[in-house]
């Protein structure tokens, strides 16, 4: 660990930088250099008496930007020019740097190590910990102090996969409810951390009802059995279908996961979550005992939107989380359809556009996590090599796809045909764009003949 500071090159600068500024490396930068991890985030504490002129002066010989995090406890954020590398500078809390360890969440996160003197600082026998893999908390009265620390002891579970300390999860299931005390932005945050965790398939089992305080809707889930065509229950089946993502992203190719990597998260969240219309859908067969969840896409889609608003996701990720929903049932219907394969194959590409990869991608876990007595081997076989000659079908066509002309924009609809912006508008618009995919409209000419032909028929 400590050749590792002592040859990474921006520790390197900041010590250099700091001669006379007693300066600690502190948190997941150590962690992730004992854990031979990736490590883009140095958390600094600085000893000194006006630690936000030293970050800002830190900034400027960097020539990072700066940024204010906590005005009163004095943390503060450089982000670099690559804008992948950033440091956090923070003052000491407490008395000392003694005192500002034992004030912080869980023991493998309190080694620090002086970046003059090379000191190694352990008082809360982290190292010990980190060996053992496990999460051990150091102090309850800390997570009284921060609440969001409960949630975050399940992140570092997904992320890590250590073992949460039998006493630390008693603090967990005890005190969850408190997280209604932490602004609605910051759970946000950890849960996006939580689903990007390789492990995150683990934590969602170990959670059990304190998932519930986030995904209601999980109470419901809980209730529905396994069936012929599953053979796990239905919470079971939606954290395997979240882990066989995981393993899809993990066996990817180099193009697949630089376009999965920034949306990892959001992508498992829409995994776990692809069957939550279900519930309300359920209904079983009297002649056949069979269980039918009918447009159970359709309403899982519409579900999800109020969950995720209350979590404080944007816009962008509700359509997108709801998208792969209303969408996870699709690729397989592309590929059992009959006629011109490839204008399917094509329609698909031009409807689902930069969700491609994304929605094949739970097409494949759904159908990995779905083995019922009625589900052969050879269905699950046909099925992943059909998804598979799709995904390879938008591979090797997504560089020479130009996006659908406009023939007919809005501004355009209103003047011809007398309409003004309402729904009706925006269904011609959507209607149009339908049309255009299927290959029925190619020209200007068309699409006015068409939206004529659309009007005449509401």
């Amino acid at each position: 660990m400590i050749n590792k500071i002592k040859n990474d090159e921006l520790l390197k600068k900041i010590i250099s930088f700091s001669p006379d500024t007693n300066i600690y490396l502190v948190g997941g930068c150590i962690r992730d250099f004992i854990l031979n991890k990736e490590n883009h985030d140095k958390d600094i504490i600085a000893a000194c008496s006006d630690v936000e002129q030293y970050a800002r002066s830190l900034a400027d010989n960097l020539e990072a930007t700066f940024i204010t995090l906590d005005e009163e406890n004095k943390i503060y954020r450089l982000v670099l020019k690559d804008k992948t590398n950033y440091i956090d500078i923070a003052a000491v809390i407490g008395k000392n740097i003694q005192e500002d360890l034992k004030r912080r969440d869980f023991t493998i996160n309190s080694v620090a190590v002086n970046l003059h003197s090379m000191e190694i600082l352990d008082i809360n026998n982290g190292l010990n910990d980190l060996k053992n893999k496990i999460i051990r908390g150091i102090s309850d009265k800390n997570f009284s102090d921060d609440p969001l620390r409960l949630l975050r002891a399940y992140r570092f579970h997904a992320n890590l996969g250590f073992d949460i300390d039998e006493h630390l999860q008693t603090i967990l299931n005890k005190n969850f409810q408190t997280l209604k005390n932490v602004a609605v932005e910051r759970i946000n945050a950890e849960l996006l951390k939580l689903f990007e965790g390789e492990f995150a398939h683990k934590t969602l089992a170990l959670m059990d009802k304190n998932l519930e305080y986030f995904f209601p809707i999980v109470k419901e889930v809980k209730k529905i059995p396994p069936n012929s065509h599953h053979h796990l229950p239905l919470f079971e089946h939606s954290i395997e279908t979240m882990r066989q993502v995981q393993m899809f992203y993990n066996k990817s190719n180099d193009i697949i996961k630089t376009h999965l990597k920034p949306r990892l998260g959001l992508l498992k969240l829409g995994a776990f979550l692809h069957d939550i219309g279900k519930p309300q859908t359920w209904t079983i067969e009297e002649d056949t005992g069979r269980h039918r969840f009918i447009k159970h896409d359709d309403v899982g889609s519409k579900i999800v939107v109020p969950t995720l608003k209350s979590l404080n996701f944007s816009k962008k990720q509700i359509a997108y989380t709801a998208a792969l929903i209303k969408n996870h049932i699709y690729p397989s219907q592309v590929i059992s359809s009959h006629g011109d394969l490839k204008k399917t194959f094509m329609r698909y590409i031009r409807k689902t556009d930069d969700m491609a990869i994304d929605i094949i991608a739970v097409a494949m876990a759904d159908r990995l996590s779905a083995r019922g007595k009625e589900i052969t081997e050879e269905i699950v076989k046909q099925n992943i090599d059909g998804l598979t000659k799709l995904l390879n079908f938008y591979l090797e066509i997504k560089d020479s796809l130009e996006p659908l002309p406009v023939l007919l924009d809005g501004n355009e609809i209103m003047a011809k045909f007398g309409i003004k912006p309402s729904p009706q508008l925006g269904k011609i618009i959507s209607a149009l764009k339908e049309a255009q995919i299927s290959g029925e409209v190619n020209t200007k000419t068309e699409a006015k003949n068409f939206v004529e032909e659309f009007l005449k028929k509401v």
